[in-house]
């Protein structure tokens, strides 16, 4: 059964003083894909600017723009329609011999290396030791995530989006973002290739047609088994029609909702907010 998802996300910033200048990225819009199809989309920054659009490395849509023009408040605003699909159930054969294969190695080298977010720590190395004997990469994955979720605790204010995995596992809590890195980071160790996802889950299961509810970005893994597997770390359930993609990549360093430099005033204030609504 396919859903049909209205999303609203808006950014707000606010300033001590003016900007005079600034060189903006944002990657706030879902693309269409084997599991979604965007029927709608629409950007809008304020103070208005020409803006940019092209898909990074990884596939994400990403809208670049600059602003020149003295503000103390900055607004960006995307909107999507997306219909989602079934998710695709975790029942690969894959073998270890074939996940562990010099040419899997060369073609998803940038996905098994550590990354800012995805750090090589001695704590996690030896973690991920406990689950190499297991009979299959996919039971792997499948047990590295439930372990992880019987270990952390889920709590927001934990952690912050500058926080790496092993600081997470250190204090055993987290959110979203810190068991997406975590399981990335023990399943790379064991060879699997894996990325990180970011975007939006509807909060309920059972969303009655044109019942809304605030939202949050979400996060979740991919991982390679001889095909592209998603798998939701934090919630244990399967990644499908509530789940809209809006960005991959390596870790959050690379899906970064929003990313910039900019010359003038400091930040005084942000304001996010989410909004999903299921329309069909």
């Amino acid at each position: 059964m396919t859903w049909r998802i209205s999303t609203r996300h808006i950014s707000t910033y606010e300033y001590v003083s003016p900007v005079v200048a600034s060189y903006n990225e944002a990657r706030m819009s879902p693309v269409s894909s084997d599991a979604q199809t965007v029927l709608e989309s629409s950007f809008a920054v304020h103070p208005a600017a020409p803006v940019l659009r092209y898909n990074d490395y990884w596939g994400t849509l990403v809208h670049a723009f600059d602003l020149h023009e003295a503000h103390e408040r900055l607004r960006i605003a995307s909107q999507s329609v997306v219909e989602t699909t079934p998710s695709r159930p975790l029942d690969t054969q894959v073998s270890w011999s074939e996940i562990r294969r010099a040419e899997v190695a060369a073609l998803f080298c940038e996905l098994l290396v550590p990354t800012r977010y995805v750090p090589d720590n001695p704590e996690l190395v030896e973690l991920a030791e406990h689950f190499a004997t297991l009979s299959s990469p996919t039971e792997a994955v499948v047990q590295v995530c439930d372990f992880l979720r019987s270990e952390l605790r889920y709590l927001p204010g934990s952690t912050s989006v500058a926080t790496a995995a092993d600081t997470a596992w250190s204090q055993r809590s987290g959110v979203c973002q810190d068991f997406a890195h975590l399981s990335l980071a023990v399943l790379r160790n064991l060879g699997i290739p894996g990325r990180y996802v970011s975007g939006y889950l509807f909060p309920l299961e059972d969303a009655t047609v044109g019942e809304s509810r605030d939202g949050a970005s979400h996060a979740w893994i991919e991982v390679w088994l001889g095909g592209w597997y998603a798998v939701d770390p934090t919630n244990g359930v399967a990644v499908g029609e509530r789940h809209i993609t809006v960005a991959r990549g390596r870790d959050y360093a690379d899906v970064k909702p929003f990313h910039g430099i900019y010359h003038g005033g400091s930040l005084l204030s942000l304001e996010v907010t989410v909004e999903l609504r299921r329309m069909a």
